[in-house]
């Protein structure tokens, strides 16, 4: 569930043209682009609220995690089965909830009496664990926007160990709010509106044209300013031991590493944690058997130079077609590695890469049977994923 529609089928779709999925909204500082879900998944997440009147009171950010939990558990057949267990994140949580609460209580002094049970983030994965009525753990966590990926990597522990043969992992995220919005612009990441945009996008030759028109430039390392814009969605994969005739593509190995930090946000210009994360990954693998990778590129400048960097440290000359999705439907914090993860799946499921539009990068004509995907977060935490079509 994305702005790109609430099924694979219409996420695919949409994918196959160059349009980007913003929209100008009003804030209190003027105006914003931002990436709301898309009318398909938004009518589903309002007739899950009006079904039952316990849902009324609950966060975008839980109801969006139940319907795409639900089309998950559909799609890959455990509608029989309730063994399973639960990871599901979010970087912000209950985050319209929570401003509201906390503005009513500024007000009047009184705080809401379900103030705190609808804004705990443990309640994501609650709730989604009640409405299946899923019998195994849950577990809910932050680790803000590698939250996705770090789902998928608890999972595959999970199964690893043995404790569990099935884990239904994702995240969460519905933070348009005008208070999120503010606090993206003070760290100066924010993607201008066209009115109050004085950047330049630098000479690109043939490609110079087309990047004026999109807002967010991730994956431009010619850039001259930050275009961070933000996006809300879910999305939740599931997790099986082996391998199952239905299974969308298999995990070949996970990464992870979290590097030293110079202050809050801060990521080398090499982004050692990148590095690491995707060696561990790649294992024993010939880095040139990898034909792409879904980069986390967040459209700002230090953030996709340095991902690239890395990526150009590990693999050298070998280096996979690029791409990212973040150009079309924004930042998603917590679900934007389940979303990376979800274009993996794609590419490999139709043989197909998916290119960013303005940059000059080279199309291939290999087969796409080995995908790598990346996101990191505030803290340094990154996590790379590999995965592989199910032939």
């Amino acid at each position: 569930m994305s702005p790109l529609g609430s099924t694979l089928e219409e996420t695919w779709a949409a994918y196959q043209n160059n349009e980007h999925y913003f929209s100008l909204v009003e804030e209190n500082e003027g105006k914003s682009w931002v990436a709301p879900l898309s009318l398909s998944a938004r009518l589903k997440v309002d007739e899950l609220r009006a079904s039952d009147s316990k849902y009324k009171k609950l966060d975008d950010s839980v109801l969006f995690a139940m319907v795409a939990s639900r089309m998950a558990v559909k799609q890959s057949c455990w509608e029989n089965t309730t063994e399973f267990g639960i990871n599901m994140g979010s970087s912000r949580g209950a985050t319209k909830l929570f401003e509201q609460y906390h503005s009513e209580y500024l007000e009047t002094g009184i705080s809401s009496t379900l103030s705190s049970p609808t804004t705990t983030l443990g309640n994501i994965s609650s709730w989604v664990s009640h409405d299946l009525g899923a019998t195994g753990p849950e577990i809910s966590h932050s680790i803000t926007c590698s939250t996705g990926l770090h789902s998928v990597l608890n999972g595959v522990a999970w199964l690893n160990s043995g404790m569990a043969t099935k884990f239904l992992v994702g995240a969460s995220e519905a933070s348009l709010t005008n208070f999120t919005i503010a606090q993206m612009k003070a760290l100066k990441i924010y993607a201008k509106a066209p009115e109050t945009n004085t950047g330049t996008v630098v000479d690109m030759s043939t490609v110079a044209e087309r990047s004026r028109n999109y807002p967010c430039q991730a994956l431009n390392l010619k850039k001259e300013y930050n275009t961070m814009i933000l996006g809300e969605a879910a999305s939740v994969a599931c997790l099986e031991t082996g391998v199952v005739k239905n299974a969308l593509a298999i995990i070949d190995g996970v990464g992870y590493a979290t590097e030293i930090l110079k202050h809050n946000t801060s990521i080398s210009a090499n982004a050692v944690c990148f590095q690491k994360s995707i060696k561990m990954a790649l294992g024993s693998l010939n880095p040139a058997e990898v034909d792409a990778i879904v980069m986390h590129a967040p459209g700002t400048i230090k953030g996709d130079s340095s991902e690239y960097n890395a990526i150009k440290e590990v693999f050298g000359d070998d280096m996979p077609q690029l791409t990212t999705n973040k150009w079309k439907i924004g930042h998603t914090f917590a679900t934007s590695g389940m979303l990376n993860l979800e274009l993996a799946v794609l590419m490999l499921q139709h043989n197909q890469m998916i290119s960013v539009p303005f940059t000059e990068a080279q199309l291939n004509s290999r087969n796409i049977k080995k995908v790598l995907v990346n996101a990191v977060g505030f803290g340094g935490n990154a996590v790379s994923i590999l995965v592989s079509k199910n032939e």
